[in-house]
């Protein structure tokens, strides 16, 4: 880690003991602000569920819609799981970690697994020479050029944006999170255990409840709209034209915080549901910081307001961005590489 960040139209230098001290007031967790987003968001999430319980009884027409809206409420509990996770959302450590955990068992994701490859990611992203944990299969346009067919195909085909956004989150929740990493300590492996047998507990429950059927249908409705935004919103927190990758002899923490991480600008509404995570740059200098404390700290310097913008508009450039150029330092589409190969021909002519 340097003292300085790389030079960057959008943010300039910055020093680590600035940041450090502006967002040292910041990192402070609230009881009064934790408990009421306890309230107002597991506690409305469980009333959907009563709802679309009694739903059941007049129309599926009512039923689902309901189950999407569980689902954008599913999104903030995440959120909730997330600050746990990073020791954020309470001040007490074991507070942290129960509300994690029955978080998780909504989530569907095992606590300590999760927080132990997610401190991987913060601890790396913007490595191209640590890529693999907790983020987004990134290729450089040297790797894809140099690939197999085979490996071509699967990297299309995971960035595809169906499978990305709609079948990836699925099979990440409710099948992958099942199984603990080969890499994993005992504490992370039992994890999991113990959060699948809570999770066929609940499961059972809400069956006998409401039916088999009937409940796959909505906690499957659920997690999908949940996922899907999920992994949306950490795609574009992380994949965007001007993001920062850099080798591991180059990288900087701070450069990765402020350019690697986006400010993705939402709508009110949006950014309640999303839980204020649209501020990454601020999540990513200092994930201390709660969630309720990630805009007061983002409007409280000029450092953090400097950073450009991803508005809900631009965020959609995103998409056809697949591979890193390492030349010139940015995310490219497919079409680079049709370039590429025109100006390789007229040079061997």
């Amino acid at each position: 880690m340097t003292s300085e960040t790389r030079p960057h139209p959008a943010t300039p230098p910055v020093d680590i003991a600035e940041w450090k001290r502006i967002v040292a007031e910041f990192q402070q967790p609230s009881t009064g602000r934790a408990l009421w987003q306890i309230v107002n968001t597991f506690g409305t999430y469980a009333l959907l569920w009563y709802l679309m319980y009694l739903s059941l009884a007049v129309s599926w027409w009512l039923t689902v819609p309901l189950a999407v809206l569980a689902g954008a409420f599913l999104v903030r509990v995440f959120i909730i799981f997330h600050d746990c996770g990073h020791g954020s959302f309470f001040k007490s450590r074991k507070a942290n970690d129960a509300m994690g955990f029955i978080a998780g068992v909504l989530t569907l994701t095992p606590y300590y697994h999760w927080r132990w490859e997610h401190a991987i990611h913060h601890a790396s992203a913007g490595d191209l020479d640590k890529r693999g944990t907790g983020d987004v299969w990134t290729m450089t346009v040297r790797e894809y050029l140099e690939s197999s067919r085979w490996k071509r195909f699967a990297y299309r085909l995971a960035r595809n944006p169906i499978v990305l956004f709609v079948l990836a989150p699925l099979f990440m929740f409710v099948i992958l999170q099942r199984f603990p990493s080969s890499k994993a300590n005992p504490r992370e492996r039992w994890s999991v255990h113990w959060m699948n047998l809570a999770i066929v507990g609940v499961a059972a429950a809400l069956s006998w409840v409401f039916g088999l059927v009937p409940y796959l249908v909505i906690q499957l409705t659920a997690m999908g709209v949940a996922g899907g935004a999920g992994v949306w919103m950490f795609y574009v927190q992380h994949q965007f034209e001007d993001v920062y990758w850099e080798r591991t002899e180059e990288w900087d923490y701070t450069a990765a915080a402020l350019q690697g991480s986006s400010f993705y600008k939402l709508p009110r509404i949006l950014q309640w549901f999303s839980g204020n995570i649209g501020f990454h740059h601020i999540h990513h200098l200092s994930s201390r910081i709660p969630n309720y404390n990630l805009e007061r700290c983002h409007r409280s310097h000029p450092l953090f307001r400097n950073v450009k913008p991803i508005t809900m508009r631009s965020s959609l450039k995103s998409f056809p961005l697949r591979l890193w150029d390492e030349k010139l330092k940015k995310l490219v589409g497919y079409r680079h590489l049709r370039k590429l190969r025109r100006e390789k021909k007229r040079h061997q002519r």
